[in-house]
């Protein structure tokens, strides 16, 4: 099964200095058959104009995986953490039993970027933050695996989950098949350009492809793509 989940038809919020759309439920908006997709709880898509940002707040008992993709956005935290994520590279934050954090665009332009939350395997851990580049230069026509919970994916930032956030640059006509369980549950967002998966189901930009059910998936770029895949229990 694929479902495509048009970014017109998201749920989201205008608040001035953030614009944001939800490919699940979150804050004011809830779609009872968007909860979540597997352990996957929340995908996203922020707009955050120059000099604005998130305040200090509290999480835990939740994975946090940033990905920009223009500007940067710069996180500091009460474990005293303080960090630049820019273009293309991501970000990952493990709540654990809680930590509070802010997260500010101090850039001259608007930064865009992907929020992406999964539910950790077990609750509690101290909590801890990283970040880290990722070329997209290295991932042109391959998808490379961004944060994981698996101890083989060592260039990846760790998260405490049975997930991985991988990435790919796909220019027009590229192709990729990539193996699924189909007992997991894999969600795809284009970041930028338009794809095609299996049966002609094509992704615009910001576009969602929730999956589940396949042993594979097949992606076609109709257009230079940058991708970005959750395969999560």
């Amino acid at each position: 099964m694929i479902e495509r989940r048009p970014f017109a038809a998201l749920g989201g919020a205008d608040h001035g200095w953030l614009r944001t759309r939800h490919h699940f439920s979150f804050a004011e908006y809830h779609d009872p058959a968007r909860v979540g997709w597997g352990r996957l709880r929340v995908w996203n898509d922020d707009e955050i104009a120059a000099g604005a940002g998130f305040p200090p707040h509290p999480h835990a008992d939740m994975e946090i995986i940033t990905y920009v993709m223009d500007g940067a956005i710069t996180h500091q935290d009460s474990l005293g953490n303080k960090g630049r994520t820019a273009e293309g590279d991501v970000q990952v934050m493990s709540a654990g039993a809680g930590i509070r954090h802010a997260e500010y665009n101090l850039e001259r332009q608007t930064t865009r970027l992907f929020q992406i939350w999964i539910e950790p395997t077990a609750r509690g851990g101290a909590p801890s933050w990283g970040t880290r580049p990722f070329p997209k230069a290295d991932r042109s026509g391959r998808l490379v695996t961004l944060a994981s919970g698996f101890a083989e994916d060592r260039d990846a930032l760790p998260i405490r989950t049975d997930a991985r956030v991988l990435g790919a640059t796909l220019r027009c006509g590229e192709r990729l098949t990539v193996p699924l369980d189909p007992a997991r549950h894999a969600y795809l967002v284009p970041a930028a350009g338009a794809v095609e998966l299996g049966d002609a189901i094509v992704l615009a930009a910001r576009d969602g492809a929730a999956i589940t059910g396949e042993n594979r998936l097949d992606i076609v770029a109709r257009a230079d793509a940058e991708i970005v895949l959750v395969d999560a229990a």
